[in-house]
Protein backbone atom coordinates (compact mmCIF):
# COMPACT_ATOMS: atom_id res chain seq x y z
CA UNK A 1 0.00 0.00 0.00
CA UNK A 2 1.49 3.61 -0.86
CA UNK A 3 -0.54 5.96 0.71
CA UNK A 4 0.06 9.70 -0.68
CA UNK A 5 -0.39 11.83 2.19
CA UNK A 6 -1.77 15.88 2.60
CA UNK A 7 -1.84 16.27 -1.03
CA UNK A 8 -2.49 19.94 -1.31
CA UNK A 9 -4.37 20.06 -3.85
CA UNK A 10 -6.20 17.12 -5.88
CA UNK A 11 -7.94 17.12 -8.88
CA UNK A 12 -9.94 13.67 -9.44
CA UNK A 13 -10.98 13.73 -13.10
CA UNK A 14 -14.96 13.36 -12.52
CA UNK A 15 -15.84 16.38 -13.59
CA UNK A 16 -15.44 20.16 -14.78
CA UNK A 17 -16.83 21.14 -11.27
CA UNK A 18 -15.26 22.59 -8.00
CA UNK A 19 -16.74 19.04 -6.68
CA UNK A 20 -13.31 17.53 -8.68
CA UNK A 21 -11.14 19.48 -6.67
CA UNK A 22 -9.60 18.35 -3.13
CA UNK A 23 -7.70 19.81 -0.74
CA UNK A 24 -5.29 18.07 1.98
CA UNK A 25 -6.24 14.81 0.97
CA UNK A 26 -4.70 11.58 1.44
CA UNK A 27 -4.81 9.01 -1.58
CA UNK A 28 -4.58 5.18 -1.03
CA UNK A 29 -2.83 3.24 -3.79
CA UNK A 30 -2.94 -0.42 -3.40
CA UNK A 31 -1.71 -3.08 -6.21
CA UNK A 32 -2.09 -0.27 -9.06
CA UNK A 33 -5.12 0.65 -7.97
CA UNK A 34 -6.98 3.65 -6.51
CA UNK A 35 -7.96 2.73 -3.08
CA UNK A 36 -9.06 5.35 -1.76
CA UNK A 37 -9.39 9.25 -1.06
CA UNK A 38 -9.65 10.64 2.24
CA UNK A 39 -8.95 13.49 4.33
CA UNK A 40 -5.64 13.67 5.44
CA UNK A 41 -5.20 11.78 8.58
CA UNK A 42 -1.76 11.97 10.14
CA UNK A 43 -2.27 8.75 12.39
CA UNK A 44 -2.95 6.91 9.30
CA UNK A 45 -2.05 3.44 9.29
CA UNK A 46 1.92 2.27 9.69
CA UNK A 47 3.79 -0.80 8.58
CA UNK A 48 6.33 -2.80 7.14
CA UNK A 49 3.43 -2.92 4.16
CA UNK A 50 3.21 0.68 4.05
CA UNK A 51 4.77 3.46 2.06
CA UNK A 52 3.98 6.82 2.93
CA UNK A 53 4.69 9.84 0.65
CA UNK A 54 4.88 13.40 1.79
CA UNK A 55 2.63 15.64 -0.56
CA UNK A 56 1.79 18.03 1.85
CA UNK A 57 3.43 20.88 -1.40
CA UNK A 58 2.67 18.83 -4.47
CA UNK A 59 -0.61 19.25 -6.62
CA UNK A 60 -1.92 15.56 -8.17
CA UNK A 61 -4.23 15.41 -10.89
CA UNK A 62 -4.75 12.12 -13.07
CA UNK A 63 -2.57 10.96 -15.68
CA UNK A 64 -3.25 12.33 -19.10
CA UNK A 65 -4.83 10.83 -21.95
CA UNK A 66 -3.99 12.30 -25.61
CA UNK A 67 -7.19 11.31 -27.44
CA UNK A 68 -5.26 12.43 -30.98
CA UNK A 69 -1.63 11.30 -31.42
CA UNK A 70 0.64 9.92 -33.95
CA UNK A 71 3.66 7.95 -32.19
CA UNK A 72 5.41 6.95 -35.06
CA UNK A 73 5.63 10.36 -36.59
CA UNK A 74 9.11 12.40 -36.31
CA UNK A 75 7.75 15.07 -38.45
CA UNK A 76 6.20 15.73 -41.99
CA UNK A 77 9.15 16.58 -44.27
CA UNK A 78 10.15 14.49 -46.75
CA UNK A 79 13.04 13.18 -44.89
CA UNK A 80 11.02 13.17 -41.62
CA UNK A 81 8.93 10.33 -43.81
CA UNK A 82 11.92 8.27 -44.81
CA UNK A 83 12.84 8.08 -41.35
CA UNK A 84 10.10 6.70 -40.71
CA UNK A 85 9.47 4.15 -42.93
CA UNK A 86 13.16 3.34 -42.57
CA UNK A 87 14.82 0.27 -40.41
CA UNK A 88 15.30 3.19 -37.56
CA UNK A 89 11.47 4.07 -37.57
CA UNK A 90 10.66 1.93 -34.76
CA UNK A 91 13.56 3.32 -32.48
CA UNK A 92 11.82 6.88 -32.54
CA UNK A 93 8.65 5.25 -32.15
CA UNK A 94 10.27 4.01 -28.67
CA UNK A 95 11.31 7.58 -27.57
CA UNK A 96 8.41 9.19 -28.75
CA UNK A 97 6.90 6.66 -26.53
CA UNK A 98 9.11 7.46 -23.61
CA UNK A 99 8.83 10.69 -23.79
CA UNK A 100 4.98 11.07 -24.00
CA UNK A 101 4.71 9.11 -20.75
CA UNK A 102 7.85 10.19 -18.60
CA UNK A 103 7.91 13.60 -19.91
CA UNK A 104 4.67 14.54 -21.05
CA UNK A 105 2.84 12.99 -18.26
CA UNK A 106 0.60 11.16 -20.88
CA UNK A 107 -0.64 7.62 -19.75
CA UNK A 108 -3.15 6.78 -22.01
CA UNK A 109 -2.41 6.90 -25.89
CA UNK A 110 -5.10 6.64 -28.63
CA UNK A 111 -2.84 6.78 -31.69
CA UNK A 112 -4.71 7.50 -34.91
CA UNK A 113 -2.73 6.33 -37.51
CA UNK A 114 0.72 4.59 -37.48
CA UNK A 115 1.27 2.72 -34.44
CA UNK A 116 0.24 -1.16 -34.82
CA UNK A 117 -0.74 -4.24 -33.07
CA UNK A 118 3.12 -4.71 -32.58
CA UNK A 119 4.15 -1.62 -30.93
CA UNK A 120 0.44 -1.60 -28.67
CA UNK A 121 2.06 -5.00 -27.80
CA UNK A 122 5.43 -4.79 -26.87
CA UNK A 123 4.28 -1.64 -24.48
CA UNK A 124 1.83 -3.72 -22.63
CA UNK A 125 4.40 -6.58 -22.30
CA UNK A 126 7.28 -3.80 -21.15
CA UNK A 127 9.42 -4.05 -23.92
CA UNK A 128 8.81 -0.67 -24.38
CA UNK A 129 7.84 1.87 -21.83
CA UNK A 130 5.07 4.70 -23.16
CA UNK A 131 1.43 5.13 -22.58
CA UNK A 132 -0.99 2.34 -22.90
CA UNK A 133 -2.34 2.30 -26.51
CA UNK A 134 -5.66 2.28 -28.55
CA UNK A 135 -4.49 1.92 -32.21
CA UNK A 136 -6.38 3.30 -35.46
CA UNK A 137 -3.46 1.30 -37.55
CA UNK A 138 -4.21 3.12 -40.57
CA UNK A 139 -6.01 6.71 -41.20
CA UNK A 140 -8.48 5.76 -43.91
CA UNK A 141 -8.30 8.70 -47.31
CA UNK A 142 -9.46 8.02 -50.83
CA UNK A 143 -6.92 8.35 -53.60
CA UNK A 144 -5.67 11.72 -53.78
CA UNK A 145 -6.95 12.65 -50.06
CA UNK A 146 -5.43 13.39 -47.03
CA UNK A 147 -3.33 10.19 -46.54
CA UNK A 148 -1.89 10.11 -50.05
CA UNK A 149 1.47 11.38 -49.01
CA UNK A 150 2.62 11.22 -53.08
CA UNK A 151 2.68 14.67 -54.21
CA UNK A 152 1.99 15.94 -57.60
CA UNK A 153 4.79 14.46 -59.64
CA UNK A 154 4.25 10.90 -58.02
CA UNK A 155 4.13 7.57 -60.37
CA UNK A 156 0.54 5.66 -60.23
CA UNK A 157 2.04 3.12 -59.05
CA UNK A 158 3.76 4.88 -55.86
CA UNK A 159 2.56 4.05 -52.51
CA UNK A 160 1.58 6.97 -50.24
CA UNK A 161 5.00 7.49 -48.24
CA UNK A 162 2.97 8.16 -45.11
CA UNK A 163 2.59 4.62 -43.36
CA UNK A 164 2.81 2.69 -46.61
CA UNK A 165 1.43 -1.00 -46.17
CA UNK A 166 3.24 -3.38 -44.42
CA UNK A 167 3.16 -5.66 -41.51
CA UNK A 168 0.07 -5.31 -39.54
CA UNK A 169 -1.00 -2.64 -41.87
CA UNK A 170 -3.30 -2.43 -44.15
CA UNK A 171 -2.98 0.38 -46.90
CA UNK A 172 -4.48 3.67 -45.40
CA UNK A 173 -5.89 4.41 -49.01
CA UNK A 174 -9.21 3.06 -50.26
CA UNK A 175 -11.80 3.92 -53.11
CA UNK A 176 -15.42 2.65 -53.52
CA UNK A 177 -17.87 1.19 -50.70
CA UNK A 178 -17.27 -2.51 -50.83
CA UNK A 179 -13.02 -1.84 -50.68
CA UNK A 180 -13.76 0.50 -47.21
CA UNK A 181 -15.91 -2.46 -45.74
CA UNK A 182 -13.17 -4.63 -46.74
CA UNK A 183 -10.40 -2.47 -44.82
CA UNK A 184 -12.60 -1.83 -42.03
CA UNK A 185 -12.15 -5.58 -41.46
CA UNK A 186 -8.48 -5.48 -42.25
CA UNK A 187 -8.11 -3.13 -39.51
CA UNK A 188 -9.88 -5.25 -37.07
CA UNK A 189 -8.05 -8.19 -37.95
CA UNK A 190 -4.73 -6.34 -37.45
CA UNK A 191 -5.87 -5.49 -33.83
CA UNK A 192 -7.71 -2.15 -34.20
CA UNK A 193 -9.17 -0.50 -32.17
CA UNK A 194 -11.19 2.26 -33.67
CA UNK A 195 -11.39 2.99 -37.35
CA UNK A 196 -10.07 6.63 -38.26
CA UNK A 197 -11.17 8.43 -41.92
CA UNK A 198 -10.46 11.70 -43.57
CA UNK A 199 -13.82 13.48 -44.49
CA UNK A 200 -12.03 16.67 -45.80
CA UNK A 201 -8.74 16.97 -47.13
CA UNK A 202 -5.87 18.07 -44.64
CA UNK A 203 -3.39 20.96 -43.77
CA UNK A 204 -0.03 19.31 -44.33
CA UNK A 205 -0.97 17.12 -47.20
CA UNK A 206 0.56 18.14 -50.21
CA UNK A 207 -2.13 17.29 -53.10
CA UNK A 208 -5.19 18.54 -51.59
CA UNK A 209 -7.52 21.63 -51.07
CA UNK A 210 -9.04 22.31 -47.64
CA UNK A 211 -12.25 23.20 -49.29
CA UNK A 212 -12.55 19.72 -51.16
CA UNK A 213 -14.44 16.74 -50.43
CA UNK A 214 -12.27 13.09 -49.74
CA UNK A 215 -15.31 10.71 -48.80
CA UNK A 216 -18.58 10.30 -50.60
CA UNK A 217 -21.76 9.36 -48.51
CA UNK A 218 -21.81 5.70 -49.35
CA UNK A 219 -18.17 5.05 -48.76
CA UNK A 220 -18.30 6.41 -45.51
CA UNK A 221 -21.94 4.66 -44.17
CA UNK A 222 -20.13 1.36 -45.13
CA UNK A 223 -17.40 1.91 -43.06
CA UNK A 224 -19.20 2.96 -40.06
CA UNK A 225 -21.72 0.30 -40.73
CA UNK A 226 -18.83 -2.43 -41.09
CA UNK A 227 -17.14 -0.54 -37.87
CA UNK A 228 -20.09 -0.46 -35.57
CA UNK A 229 -20.55 -4.56 -36.40
CA UNK A 230 -17.73 -4.83 -35.17
CA UNK A 231 -17.39 -2.83 -32.19
CA UNK A 232 -15.44 0.02 -33.21
CA UNK A 233 -15.94 3.80 -33.24
CA UNK A 234 -15.18 5.99 -36.36
CA UNK A 235 -13.11 8.87 -35.79
CA UNK A 236 -12.91 11.56 -38.56
CA UNK A 237 -10.25 13.96 -39.54
CA UNK A 238 -12.69 16.81 -40.53
CA UNK A 239 -11.63 20.49 -41.05
CA UNK A 240 -14.40 21.84 -43.90
CA UNK A 241 -17.50 22.46 -43.45
CA UNK A 242 -19.12 19.72 -45.99
CA UNK A 243 -16.48 17.03 -44.27
CA UNK A 244 -17.80 17.83 -40.93
CA UNK A 245 -21.86 17.89 -42.13
CA UNK A 246 -20.89 14.40 -43.67
CA UNK A 247 -19.06 12.50 -40.71
CA UNK A 248 -21.76 14.07 -38.46
CA UNK A 249 -24.76 12.88 -40.96
CA UNK A 250 -23.37 9.35 -41.44
CA UNK A 251 -22.70 8.79 -37.70
CA UNK A 252 -19.23 9.36 -37.04
CA UNK A 253 -18.66 9.96 -33.09
CA UNK A 254 -15.61 11.79 -32.82
CA UNK A 255 -14.92 14.93 -35.08
CA UNK A 256 -11.87 15.78 -34.97
CA UNK A 257 -10.52 19.32 -36.00
CA UNK A 258 -13.51 21.33 -36.44
CA UNK A 259 -11.29 24.33 -37.89
CA UNK A 260 -14.53 25.70 -39.93
CA UNK A 261 -17.52 24.58 -37.55
CA UNK A 262 -20.29 26.92 -37.40
CA UNK A 263 -23.81 26.89 -35.19
CA UNK A 264 -25.40 24.81 -37.40
CA UNK A 265 -22.88 22.13 -37.76
CA UNK A 266 -22.17 22.57 -33.73
CA UNK A 267 -25.89 21.80 -33.41
CA UNK A 268 -26.12 18.75 -35.70
CA UNK A 269 -22.75 17.32 -33.17
CA UNK A 270 -24.66 17.55 -30.42
CA UNK A 271 -28.02 16.12 -31.60
CA UNK A 272 -25.99 13.45 -32.71
CA UNK A 273 -24.30 12.89 -29.35
CA UNK A 274 -20.72 13.25 -31.14
CA UNK A 275 -17.54 14.58 -29.25
CA UNK A 276 -14.76 16.99 -30.88
CA UNK A 277 -11.19 16.82 -30.30
CA UNK A 278 -10.45 20.56 -32.14
CA UNK A 279 -6.24 19.49 -31.96
CA UNK A 280 -5.88 23.59 -30.75
CA UNK A 281 -2.01 23.35 -30.35
CA UNK A 282 -1.03 21.70 -33.55
CA UNK A 283 -3.58 25.03 -35.19
CA UNK A 284 -1.23 27.27 -33.70
CA UNK A 285 2.16 25.67 -34.19
CA UNK A 286 2.10 24.96 -37.61
CA UNK A 287 2.56 28.74 -38.43
CA UNK A 288 5.77 28.82 -37.32
CA UNK A 289 6.98 25.58 -38.59
CA UNK A 290 9.81 24.65 -41.22
CA UNK A 291 10.57 23.22 -44.20
CA UNK A 292 6.65 23.55 -45.54
CA UNK A 293 5.74 24.13 -49.15
CA UNK A 294 3.71 27.34 -49.83
CA UNK A 295 1.17 25.57 -50.62
CA UNK A 296 0.75 23.90 -47.10
CA UNK A 297 1.69 26.82 -45.55
CA UNK A 298 -1.72 28.75 -47.30
CA UNK A 299 -3.83 25.72 -45.69
CA UNK A 300 -2.05 26.26 -42.35
CA UNK A 301 -2.99 30.23 -42.68
CA UNK A 302 -6.82 29.27 -43.59
CA UNK A 303 -6.78 27.06 -40.57
CA UNK A 304 -5.12 29.39 -38.39
CA UNK A 305 -7.54 32.13 -38.95
CA UNK A 306 -10.85 30.53 -37.96
CA UNK A 307 -9.70 27.75 -35.81
CA UNK A 308 -10.27 29.25 -32.29
CA UNK A 309 -14.11 30.22 -33.18
CA UNK A 310 -15.09 27.18 -34.17
CA UNK A 311 -13.49 25.68 -30.73
CA UNK A 312 -16.04 28.31 -28.60
CA UNK A 313 -18.82 27.74 -30.82
CA UNK A 314 -18.41 23.81 -30.06
CA UNK A 315 -17.66 24.36 -26.34
CA UNK A 316 -20.62 26.91 -25.96
CA UNK A 317 -23.09 24.35 -28.26
CA UNK A 318 -21.95 21.94 -25.17
CA UNK A 319 -20.48 19.41 -27.21
CA UNK A 320 -17.94 17.13 -25.29
CA UNK A 321 -14.51 18.12 -26.14
CA UNK A 322 -11.14 15.86 -25.96
CA UNK A 323 -7.94 16.83 -25.71
CA UNK A 324 -5.78 15.85 -28.81
CA UNK A 325 -2.35 16.95 -30.00
CA UNK A 326 -1.64 15.71 -33.24
CA UNK A 327 1.71 15.88 -32.42
CA UNK A 328 3.68 15.74 -36.30
CA UNK A 329 6.14 17.94 -35.43
CA UNK A 330 9.42 16.96 -33.67
CA UNK A 331 8.80 19.51 -30.49
CA UNK A 332 5.34 18.29 -29.50
CA UNK A 333 6.33 14.96 -28.56
CA UNK A 334 6.44 14.64 -24.49
CA UNK A 335 4.96 18.43 -24.20
CA UNK A 336 1.45 17.34 -24.87
CA UNK A 337 -0.22 18.99 -22.17
CA UNK A 338 0.09 21.99 -24.35
CA UNK A 339 -3.01 21.42 -25.90
CA UNK A 340 -4.56 21.87 -22.45
CA UNK A 341 -2.93 25.57 -22.43
CA UNK A 342 -4.17 25.72 -25.86
CA UNK A 343 -7.68 25.02 -25.17
CA UNK A 344 -7.67 27.36 -22.31
CA UNK A 345 -6.53 30.15 -24.50
CA UNK A 346 -9.54 29.25 -26.62
CA UNK A 347 -11.92 30.35 -23.96
CA UNK A 348 -12.15 26.90 -21.77
CA UNK A 349 -11.81 26.77 -18.34
CA UNK A 350 -9.38 25.01 -16.36
CA UNK A 351 -11.55 22.79 -15.16
CA UNK A 352 -12.73 22.21 -19.01
CA UNK A 353 -9.60 21.48 -20.40
CA UNK A 354 -8.59 19.29 -17.69
CA UNK A 355 -11.88 16.91 -18.11
CA UNK A 356 -11.29 16.79 -21.68
CA UNK A 357 -8.05 15.33 -21.19
CA UNK A 358 -8.63 13.40 -18.10
CA UNK A 359 -12.41 11.74 -17.04
CA UNK A 360 -14.27 12.61 -19.94
CA UNK A 361 -11.31 11.20 -22.32
CA UNK A 362 -11.25 7.87 -20.62
CA UNK A 363 -14.68 7.47 -21.33
CA UNK A 364 -15.16 8.47 -24.27
CA UNK A 365 -12.39 6.44 -25.61
CA UNK A 366 -13.33 3.19 -24.08
CA UNK A 367 -10.60 3.59 -21.30
CA UNK A 368 -12.99 3.36 -18.43
CA UNK A 369 -10.88 1.99 -15.83
CA UNK A 370 -8.58 4.83 -16.16
CA UNK A 371 -8.94 9.18 -16.40
CA UNK A 372 -10.08 9.28 -13.07
CA UNK A 373 -8.66 9.27 -9.31
CA UNK A 374 -11.58 7.47 -7.44
CA UNK A 375 -11.14 3.83 -6.03
CA UNK A 376 -11.33 1.11 -8.13
CA UNK A 377 -9.45 2.91 -11.04
CA UNK A 378 -6.11 2.57 -12.33
CA UNK A 379 -3.42 4.01 -10.53
CA UNK A 380 -2.33 6.53 -13.19
CA UNK A 381 -1.79 10.18 -12.22
CA UNK A 382 0.90 13.39 -11.80
CA UNK A 383 2.55 14.48 -9.17
CA UNK A 384 3.55 18.32 -9.27
CA UNK A 385 4.99 20.99 -7.53
CA UNK A 386 3.15 23.66 -8.83
CA UNK A 387 -0.62 24.29 -9.30
CA UNK A 388 -0.27 22.75 -12.66
CA UNK A 389 -4.71 22.92 -12.67
CA UNK A 390 -5.03 26.61 -12.79
CA UNK A 391 -1.89 27.20 -14.98
CA UNK A 392 -0.59 24.33 -16.82
CA UNK A 393 2.24 26.22 -18.46
CA UNK A 394 4.33 25.52 -15.45
CA UNK A 395 4.88 21.95 -17.08
CA UNK A 396 7.11 23.57 -19.16
CA UNK A 397 8.92 25.06 -15.89
CA UNK A 398 9.72 22.17 -14.59
CA UNK A 399 6.79 21.34 -12.38
CA UNK A 400 6.72 17.81 -13.17
CA UNK A 401 7.76 15.54 -10.32
CA UNK A 402 6.72 12.13 -11.00
CA UNK A 403 4.44 10.31 -13.43
CA UNK A 404 2.83 7.17 -12.10
CA UNK A 405 1.12 4.32 -14.44
CA UNK A 406 -0.59 1.97 -12.84
CA UNK A 407 1.15 2.54 -9.31
CA UNK A 408 4.10 2.48 -10.74
CA UNK A 409 6.76 5.69 -10.92
CA UNK A 410 8.83 6.57 -14.60
CA UNK A 411 11.41 9.03 -13.32
CA UNK A 412 13.10 8.11 -10.11
CA UNK A 413 12.32 11.20 -8.08
CA UNK A 414 10.78 9.82 -4.76
CA UNK A 415 12.51 7.24 -3.06
CA UNK A 416 9.27 5.63 -1.63
CA UNK A 417 7.40 5.58 -4.99
CA UNK A 418 8.44 2.16 -6.62
CA UNK A 419 9.78 2.38 -9.89
CA UNK A 420 9.49 0.57 -13.24
CA UNK A 421 13.06 0.77 -14.79
CA UNK A 422 13.67 0.64 -18.23
CA UNK A 423 13.84 -3.01 -19.71
CA UNK A 424 13.71 -4.58 -16.24
CA UNK A 425 10.68 -6.64 -17.51
CA UNK A 426 12.30 -7.81 -20.39
CA UNK A 427 15.69 -9.24 -18.52
CA UNK A 428 14.10 -10.89 -16.44
CA UNK A 429 11.85 -12.67 -19.38
CA UNK A 430 15.15 -13.33 -20.64
CA UNK A 431 17.59 -13.64 -18.00
CA UNK A 432 19.61 -17.22 -18.49
CA UNK A 433 18.47 -20.21 -16.16
CA UNK A 434 20.74 -20.82 -13.18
Amino acid sequence: MIIFSNIRKLYDGTSATSSAIHERVDLWIDQGRVHAVKPHDPQGPTGSDVRRVDCSSFTVTPGLIDCHSHVTVVGVRTEDLETMNSQAGLLYTERILYTTLVNGGVTTVRDVGGATSFVKRMVDEGVIIGPRLKIAICMLSTTGGHADFRGPDRCHSTVSRLWPPGPGQPSSIVDGPWDCRKRVREIAACGGDLIKICTSPGVVSPGDKLEHRDFTEAEIDAICDEAAGRGMIVAAHAHSQSGIRLAIDCGVQDIQHISFMDQDLAERAYVKGCTVTPTSWISRSLSSAEGLSAAVMDKVQQVSAVHAEAVRIAHASGLKMLTGTDPILPNMHGRNFMEIVSLMQDGLSSLSAWYAGTGLAAERIGQDDAGCLVPGKRADLLLCNQDVIEDPTVFDQGALVEVLKDGVGYRGTLPDVPQRTFGSTVCETLAPPK
